[in-house]
């Protein structure tokens, strides 16, 4: 795990020149999982899109993959929190994971077999093998997220981005994409994914970044996620403590 995916030192991102988030400073190292946790309007998207290069980095220093964001797009996977992809648009789920390989073979080329054979391994990763013919429309919430999940992973990235990819997935649906995270990363890859579950952030990362305007905290779970930290980004009294576990309360 010695390579950085991602390093970002004294970066500020935002829209038209004004800054959504400030102060970040993070080292993603390859196989690390890193979760985002912050309040709605914290600039969790923004920072993975500015990962993506599509919004731009007002200060300091940004590097993904050795390069520019924009410049390791073509390595990187990304899972949005809501696909433009239409439900009712007639594709299958495996067309939709196929889409994850086109920056391989273009647009207009035709598939090879090693694409299609790269297609029903990301299928099966996610449990969907059998539903590699279904319409796209016709699955459930979790189903659309593995097969959004499975473009993803068809593309072979080397660093993976996750923009609240549990967020309205029922359980198995969430330990499915939970298992081929973990499996990702112990394969080098290095995962990002943004967050509002705590436990989640707990379970799955290896590094938390707590953001809300700016960072305010980086580093293991149990450095981060701790009731100070998390009453400081989210505001006073935003926190209780019950039993050792922290609550976020809605203000």
């Amino acid at each position: 795990m010695s390579g950085a995916a991602l390093r970002y030192a004294g970066v500020s991102v935002g829209y038209h020149g004004t800054p959504v988030l400030t102060d970040v400073e993070l080292t993603v190292r390859t196989g690390q999982r890193l979760a985002l946790v912050g309040p709605n309007g914290a600039g969790k998207s923004t920072l993975i899109k500015s990962v993506l290069g599509l919004v731009p980095v007002l200060g300091g220093a940004a590097t993904v993959l050795g390069t520019t964001p924009v410049h390791a797009r073509v390595h990187t996977g990304y899972v949005p929190q809501t696909d433009a992809l239409d439900a009712g648009f007639p594709v299958t789920a495996a067309q939709v994971v196929m889409m994850g390989r086109y920056r391989r073979i273009g647009w207009w080329r035709p598939t090879r077999s090693a694409d299609r054979a790269a297609v029903r391994e990301a299928l099966d990763r996610v449990g969907l093998a059998d539903r590699a013919r279904k319409n796209f429309g016709t699955l459930s919430g979790g189903q659309r997220q593995r097969v959004l999940l499975a473009r993803a992973i068809a593309a072979e990235p080397q660093l993976l981005l996750l923009d609240e990819p549990f967020n309205g997935v029922d359980i198995v649906s969430q330990d499915a994409i939970l298992a081929v995270l973990r499996e990702l990363s112990a394969a080098g890859t290095a995962l990002v994914l943004s967050t509002h579950d705590l436990a989640v952030a707990r379970e799955l990362a290896d590094l938390v970044c707590l953001l809300n305007g700016r960072q305010w905290a980086a580093g293991p779970p149990d450095e981060t996620l701790t009731a100070d930290t998390l009453r400081r980004a989210y505001g006073a009294h935003a926190v209780e403590v019950d039993g050792g576990r922290t609550v976020l309360v809605e203000p």
